[in-house]
């Protein structure tokens, strides 16, 4: 039967939710234009600890937020926890640019980081709850357009503010410049524009229809419903979401998601997390400035490549968007396995041969492009669909929560690798985990393009 959506008013809340995503990438790669002027004002420009964990430190807080994003939508649904996400980001990009002791700029990334475990866990499903199959890869690929955005917004606020820094610049003199005492902070701040926004966006939205059935709010999710397709097609889907939820409970504990078919698809879902993040590609955003400076590059030439990035990176999140529904997520997860992992080859050839210059740059952005066009999008699209709706919240939760785990050993990994196996050692590593990527969806995962939440399941099920 052929519904007639009101795509605008889809539109509307799937973009307000993906405002999440948004913030989530701009706190999450802000931090790297800022890193070589925080460093000289808290005076940890020689400390190599103290830097990873000023890098790391919002992760920690990502890894509580994801952890505790499970219960809180469960409890209180996905608009609620999406609101208190946009006051954290407020709070935090106030509070990072604002103080001038190190322990307090740290406390103010964790709560950043809290969240963006919250966005990241819950913008993702909220859009998939809400919408059409047909259209739900798209979608739901807005949350990763989003974090692309705010990604290069990031990118880019971070070289309008930044003056131009004199080559071979000491660090007294970085320190005493205008980056070093303010810029930086001003970094920071610019968040509080998108954040605010988003704040009150929130008010604006409905409640995910599948949590009111779930909670026993069914007319309201009805209502919902012929808002985004019609009469005919919120009864067809009320239906199948009622026949879905027959028996569930409405809270889901921990031991549930690891007892029957549960487990699979749990394990499945930390599994596609883990490889996801150990493919490599958020170290070249977190650590761009120094990949590119080793390349020959001073601080003002390795912001602006940093922001050529980001641009690449938004193209092909938007290709993403048009391929995604139609090439499915299995083929295109496959197809970026093997493009990621020749291009790690050929950087690892780079470093080995002691090789700079502006062809680094081009693999780099290469390996973004791939990226960008599917993993990322793909990932957050298969867990939003994978999960049944009586333990979405609750798996995506714990899944969301492997992935920043994953993030985080990932990225205070990175630098003892460097040392230890060298910075070519380290890509080729990240190439032979490329080959697990592909090896695992080829042999695991079906395809779930143009099929309904509850089609999904019944596929996992077989």
């Amino acid at each position: 039967m052929q519904h007639k959506f009101n795509f605008r008013y889809i539109f509307f809340i799937s973009i307000t939710s993906a405002m999440g995503g948004l913030l989530f990438g701009y706190d999450w790669v802000v931090i790297g234009g800022a890193k070589p002027f925080y460093e000289r004002f808290f005076e940890i420009a020689d400390l190599p600890s103290l830097q990873g964990w000023a890098m790391s430190s919002a992760l920690i807080g990502c890894i509580v937020g994801a952890a505790f994003a499970g219960k809180i939508t469960e409890r209180f649904g996905r608009k609620k926890p999406l609101g208190l996400a946009a006051f954290l980001f407020v709070v935090s990009a106030f509070g990072t640019g604002w103080f001038d002791d190190f322990n307090i700029f740290i406390l103010f990334r964790i709560l950043g980081g809290l969240g963006i475990g919250l966005a990241s866990t819950i913008s993702p499903m909220y859009i998939a709850e809400v919408s059409p199959s047909i259209y739900r890869g798209r979608l739901v690929s807005l949350n990763q357009l989003a974090i692309v955005v705010g990604i290069l917004a990031a990118q880019v606020i971070n070289f309008g503010i930044a003056e131009p820094v004199v080559a071979n610049a000491s660090n007294a003199q970085i320190l005493d410049s205008w980056n070093g005492q303010m810029g930086w902070r001003w970094m920071f701040w610019a968040e509080l524009v998108p954040a605010g926004l988003f704040f009150i966006l929130i008010f604006a939205i409905p409640e995910s229809p599948r949590w009111l059935s779930k909670n026993s709010q069914k007319e309201l999710s009805l209502k919902i419903l012929s808002s985004i397709g019609g009469d005919d097609y919120a009864r067809q889907t009320q239906s199948e979401i009622n026949d879905n939820l027959v028996g569930a409970e409405n809270k889901v504990s921990l031991s549930q998601l690891f007892k029957g078919k549960n487990k699979k698809l749990v394990i499945t879902g930390v599994v596609l997390a883990f490889l996801q993040q150990w493919c490599g590609i958020n170290v070249i955003f977190n650590y761009a400035e120094e990949i590119f400076t080793s390349a020959g590059y001073g601080v003002s030439d390795a912001l602006f490549n940093i922001i050529l990035t980001g641009v690449v990176n938004l193209v092909f999140t938007l290709l993403a968007m048009q391929v995604i529904d139609r090439w499915g997520r299995r083929n295109l997860w496959l197809l970026g396995s093997v493009g990621l992992g020749l291009s790690y080859v050929c950087i690892g050839l780079f470093y080995f041969f002691a090789l700079k210059g502006f062809a680094l740059v081009v693999l780099v952005v290469i390996a973004i492009a791939i990226y960008a066009l599917t993993l990322a999008p793909v990932f957050w699209v298969l867990i939003s669909e994978i999960f049944p709706n009586r333990i979405r919240g609750a798996a995506m939760s714990l899944t969301t929560t492997g992935l920043w785990v994953a993030c985080f050993l990932l990225t205070y990994s990175f630098p003892i690798l460097n040392v230890s196996m060298g910075s070519y050692g380290t890509f080729w590593l990240f190439s032979g985990i490329c080959v697990l990527c592909f090896l695992f969806v080829k042999y695991w995962i079906p395809e779930t393009k143009n099929k309904s939440l509850e089609e999904i399941e019944k596929i996992f099920d077989a």
